[in-house]
């Protein structure tokens, strides 16, 4: 087993919040104190574990105190269950699932509809095809419909409407949400409200009072609205679930899709190089910094990941990178899914300029700076031997894929 200590950003959050419902159970057991003479005090009770025997041994080599235990929210602390065995009524989200994953966008889609949901109701997600989400209890999701079949997968906006129309048949939701995005979910909710003849509230970015307030004017006015039974949100629309676990039970549906003469034939994905997409459209950027000595390593890095390229103030200021690939309140602010950061130490300007990303990954030398502190993965080591074995890693998969497909 490796000895690497991995960081639990999560557990560490629960742990300073004092307001958070886990926040005791996070907080490690005092086995030493000062007395009130100056004297240190042990709870030899606190200290030690329950042999094969059932008696309780007493650990004298240190290696349980000191915090030498990782806390983990995963592992020592179980979220409440929240359980609606017989809901009310059923409010229905269609997450747009980019890369089969939720998104920061469906989770606060998902945070808004239990708002609506409140105790009696309960949330029913609906997903397209296969996806590689396994984490929907603790996103929010109280039910799961996957509809599987060809005919949805790709871009297929007809065959989803109708299948969206079946649910609608079968549970008859009170509000459905689908986020308005340009993944797919701003077009197929437009399309789905036709298909219904609903007036759908777009770009809400908040349900308050049975009002729904959208974004109008180019952004520069609210438009407030009563709770339409279709909302198209916003990002940030309502804080994402965060402190209950759900059940996230299977449910299918009574009656098979039925299946549209499509208008529309998907040729599929087109090769787009890298280089080319904007920063504030890429989804995964493999970002360098001052850290970066073998300029000519990060690149051919970044081709083996297929990732766009982006960089430090330091590193655009030295050269290394053009002036479009500056990351930051300075240069430009990105919400790719995944960053890389490479010998980036954190400054505040860089934080606040990926602070909408999903997953931080950092690469650095220094286990104690910002940007370490701000990372989902950590990994502390030499940059040009990290990258070098990120491209064997890489190279040793294709080939293993080849030789499978072969």
């Amino acid at each position: 087993m490796s000895d690497i200590i991995r960081r639990d950003p999560r557990a560490e959050w629960i742990a300073r919040n004092r307001l958070h419902p886990l926040h005791a159970a996070m907080q490690p057991a005092q086995h030493s104190w000062m007395g009130p003479n100056g004297v240190i005090r042990k709870n030899l009770h606190g200290i030690g574990f329950i042999g094969p025997n059932g008696i309780k041994r007493i650990d004298r080599s240190g290696a349980q105190q000191g915090g030498a235990t990782k806390r983990t929210a995963a592992v020592e602390v179980q979220l409440p269950l929240h359980s609606v065995p017989a809901p009310a009524f059923y409010i229905s989200v269609v997450p747009d699932m980019v890369g089969g994953r939720l998104s920061s966008h469906d989770r606060d889609l998902l945070g808004l509809a239990h708002q609506l949901a409140g105790q009696d109701g309960a949330v029913l997600a609906v997903v397209f095809g296969e996806h590689k989400e396994n984490a929907f209890a603790t996103a929010g999701v109280d039910r799961l419909l996957v509809l599987e079949g060809e005919e949805f997968s790709g871009y297929a906006p007809e065959q989803r409407v109708q299948g969206l129309r079946a649910v609608d048949n079968q549970f008859s939701p009170r509000h459905w949400l689908l986020p308005d995005s340009r993944s797919g979910g701003g077009e197929l909710g437009r399309r789905f409200a036709a298909a219904l003849g609903e007036r759908p509230a777009t770009r809400v970015w908040q349900v308050k009072d049975e009002e729904c307030i959208g974004r109008a004017g180019k952004g520069l006015q609210d438009l407030a609205r009563p709770v339409a039974r279709l909302i198209l949100a916003a990002a940030e629309c309502a804080e994402p679930v965060s402190e209950t676990r759900h059940e996230a039970l299977p449910v299918e549906l009574s009656t098979a899709v039925v299946r549209s003469l499509s208008r529309i034939e998907d040729l599929g994905a087109v090769a787009v190089d890298p280089a080319a997409i904007p920063m504030a459209e890429a989804e995964f950027i493999f970002s360098g910094g001052n850290g970066v000595k073998d300029w000519g390593l990060f690149h051919r890095t970044a081709e083996a990941l297929g990732a766009t390229e982006g960089a430090s103030r330091v590193a655009v200021d030295d050269g290394f990178m053009a002036r479009d690939r500056q990351v930051g309140a300075s240069g430009t602010w990105v919400t790719a899914r995944v960053y890389v950061a490479v010998g980036i130490s954190g400054a505040i300007q860089h934080l606040q300029g990926i602070g909408a990303c999903d997953k931080v990954v950092a690469i650095n030398l220094d286990p104690g700076c910002d940007m370490i502190k701000r990372a989902d993965l950590s990994v502390i080591g030499e940059s040009a031997e990290i990258l070098q074995a990120l491209i064997d890693a890489i190279a040793a998969y294709r080939n293993d894929a080849k030789r499978d497909a072969a």
